[in-house]
């Protein structure tokens, strides 16, 4: 069981990234898959979850119609699409699955893959 997160970079505030999450070993479909990031001196947050058993989402209040999580088809990997970029949310972004129950908490999630950078310039 692998994950694998990419798709980070380095952005004008303003700007859209897209990251990608892909399962090495198995799919998805049982899973809730978060989107967690860590910037410097700050502790771990969850930026938002996708249930594929029923579809359901969940963002943090500070993306909140920035950020757009999905799906593909194949089941095997979610992608998190974040438009108007702002330097807060500058930061390391993890994608890791777990039980599919509503919570953004670390600790909930089994598998991890490593991280992303992101970077949005003022």
């Amino acid at each position: 069981v692998q994950l694998q997160a990419s798709g980070g970079g380095l952005v004008q505030a303003g700007g859209s990234l897209r990251l990608s999450c892909a399962a090495f070993g198995f799919t998805f479909a049982n899973y809730g898959i978060g989107w967690f990031r860590q910037a410097p001196g700050k502790e771990r947050e969850g930026v938002s979850q996708l249930r594929n058993s029923d579809g359901r989402t969940y963002y943090a209040d500070s993306v909140k119609g920035r950020f757009t999580i999905s799906s593909g088809a194949a089941k095997n990997t979610v992608y998190l699409q974040m438009n108007n970029l702002k330097p807060e949310d500058t930061a390391v972004y993890y994608c890791a699955a777990g039980i599919p129950i509503a919570t953004m908490m670390p600790g909930l999630y089994a598998y991890w893959g490593q991280g992303t950078q992101v970077t949005v310039s003022s």
